[in-house]
């Protein structure tokens, strides 16, 4: 029995390195099991940090620790089951949080409308592995953009003139789009009809004044004479009162003016439409060169509102390049307001929506070649809207 003894004891003195030794003697086999406890990584959320959590915006910043016993091999963070690219070789974190753990991720990622699934997993050098799911259901709310935004329009058409030789649409152009803006699309609409050069000056001068929310647009649109200069090599709008012989182009109003009245207006979202006569010379580029080039135009359709109007507008469309325009028929609108006017009444198809790409794609049809592009402070992605009523 002493014999025993002192190799039970002999046994308990070995090295915790040993792992499953089998021990035998004269006496009875004695077999222990030092296996190391199992000990995979600990995920910690700190955002988000409910189970599922439900938000009306598309980004949010998710921030997870990682501890572990274990020397880690990799963290990998998932959104919809993809990799954010920039979640590739997390760097060094400031945050305060991130000195809690030993692996940290602070990552800003965005989201598509609906369910979205955020996972971690977590990898020690053992091979263990930890991995973790959060749900995050984003709701973007159409309707908000509508109640917390004002649409305007200013609505200008030009058929009698003191010098220069009548029209006959503009007016009319003028009256049924402002009608359809305001009966269909909730716009608040002003209508000038026959303005002198002043009285135009003026109208653009209240809109400068005006307050405006972030989300609010304001809609131009201008029908009537226009005049392209060869010695100065730019463009100019005629009212009732511009003279034919003015050399000088006093009693004219010019694009470049025009361009910047606009820009100083403090709206961010702004869009002319011009018919009239080289109206494309709006555009400076187009205004230098001899020939009319092909308008390059990339926009997605595929976003709501919302996303429409996170960049500030300024952008346009003429009914020609550097051309004359047909004025067409009596009360059967000009050719291009005809267009536009079956642009408006598409009323944006089944999402309710109509957006410049959309009209792009009725008006650039017409005979004289419009031509569309963008001004000033206009930003990449930019967009405008005219949201239907869904009562009508």
């Amino acid at each position: 029995m002493k014999a025993l003894r002192f190799l039970a004891i002999a046994v308990c003195c070995l090295p915790a390195c040993v792992v499953g030794q089998t021990i035998s003697g004269k006496s009875n086999t004695v077999s222990v099991d030092y296996t190391t406890k199992s000990s995979p990584p600990v995920i910690v959320w700190l955002s988000p940090n409910q189970q599922v959590t439900s938000i009306q915006i598309k980004k949010m910043t998710v921030k997870v620790g990682v501890n572990t016993v274990q020397k880690l091999k990799n963290v990998t963070l998932y959104i919809n089951g993809v990799e954010p690219v920039t979640n590739r070789g997390f760097g060094t974190s400031n945050s305060v949080d991130a000195s809690k753990f030993a692996k940290y991720i602070e990552e800003e990622v965005e989201f598509t409308n609906g369910p979205n699934e955020i996972k971690v997993v977590a990898v020690n050098e053992t091979g263990e592995t930890s991995t973790e799911v959060r749900s995050v259901n984003v709701t973007l709310p159409v309707t908000v953009a509508m109640a917390d935004r004002t649409d305007y329009a200013l609505i200008v058409g030009t058929n009698d003139y003191d010098e220069w030789g009548d029209l006959i649409n503009p007016v009319y152009d003028a009256t049924k789009i402002e009608e359809e803006l305001r009966t269909n699309y909730g716009y608040k609409t002003e209508l000038l009809l026959n303005p002198t050069k002043a009285q135009f000056i003026t109208k653009i001068r209240e809109y400068i004044k005006k307050n405006y929310m972030k989300n609010d647009q304001l809609f131009i649109f201008i029908a009537g004479h226009g005049q392209f200069d060869e010695v100065f090599k730019a463009g100019y709008l005629v009212f009732k009162d511009t003279k034919t012989n003015d050399e000088t182009k006093e009693s004219y109003f010019a694009h470049t003016t025009l361009r910047d009245y606009l820009e100083t207006i403090p709206c961010n979202h702004v869009f002319l439409v011009m018919d009239a006569c080289f109206g494309g010379t709006f555009d400076q580029q187009l205004a230098k060169r001899g020939e009319e080039d092909a308008v390059y135009q990339v926009e997605s359709q595929d976003e709501f509102i919302n996303r429409k109007l996170q960049y500030k507008t300024r952008k346009f469309i003429t009914s020609g390049g550097k051309v004359y325009v047909a004025d067409g028929r009596p009360n059967q609108h000009s050719p291009f307001a005809k267009l536009f006017m079956e642009a408006l009444r598409s009323y944006g198809g089944p999402n309710r929506v109509l957006t410049i790409q959309e009209i792009w794609s009725y008006v650039e049809i017409a005979k004289n070649k419009p031509t569309t592009g963008e001004f000033g402070s206009n930003e990449p992605g930019s967009e405008f809207v005219f949201q239907a009523k869904t009562n009508r």
